[in-house]
């Protein structure tokens, strides 16, 4: 593929996509354990999980892919940085297994770039500001592309599991998409660190579930 043919910010939402390919389709960002909790049961209450989610790890995602993106923060810090952000270790390792998607995108799409920083292991943000930065996308488009996608892939797996009406929750995401945007606006000012323990709760009762139909 030649990566020059691509749009940027069309090629970067194509690989954030949940469905594919970084394997975000098999993540649900809390939502499976929010459904089995029974916090979230309708498409009213998945557009406040929704909402709190965007508002809080997807802002957070979002900055630290944006400052890498801006060149303001390098991999290594990032990594820390977004280690220090996710105090639930099922968290992070939903975030590890994701990066690794991606950087595997990266290597087959801009063959060569030099991605060793983002060897072993790799958080999903912190890959994405490189791959952002790579593509010529703005530090506000890499965070969007963030906030978007952890809002979309939430909303898709609330659909799946309470067999909601695909049209509803479409609806729902169209409607956040200015949250979205007003979220990535501030997530190019700086780091944030603003934290939800709802979702890192979540995260760990997650991995006790038998035989969950999501890895996250």
């Amino acid at each position: 593929m030649d990566a020059s043919l691509q749009a940027p910010l069309a090629m970067m939402l194509s690989l954030a996509d949940s469905r594919l390919p970084v394997g975000g389709h098999v993540h649900s960002g809390g939502v499976e354990q929010a459904v089995a909790d029974g916090d979230v049961r309708s498409v009213a209450t998945l557009a406040d999980f929704l909402r709190r989610r965007v508002e809080s790890a997807g802002l957070v995602a979002a900055s630290v892919a944006a400052q890498v993106s801006a060149g303001e923060l390098s991999v290594s810090r990032a990594q820390r940085e977004m280690d220090a952000r996710t105090p639930s270790s099922a968290a992070r390792q939903a975030s590890y297994a994701q990066g690794r998607g991606m950087v595997r995108l990266a290597k087959r799409l801009y063959p060569h770039h030099d991605w060793s920083e983002h060897s072993p292991a790799t958080h999903l943000p912190v890959i994405s500001g490189s791959v952002g930065a790579v593509a010529g996308l703005s530090p506000l488009q890499t965070a969007l592309v963030l906030v978007y996608t952890t809002m979309s892939g939430s909303a898709t797996a609330g659909q799946r599991l309470l067999a909601l009406d695909p049209a509803d929750v479409a609806i729902t995401i169209a409607e956040l998409s200015p949250l979205c945007e007003q979220v990535a606006r501030e997530a190019t000012t700086g780091l944030a660190d603003l934290s939800d323990p709802i979702f890192d709760i979540f995260a760990e009762r997650h991995t006790r579930r038998d035989m969950p139909l999501f890895m996250s």
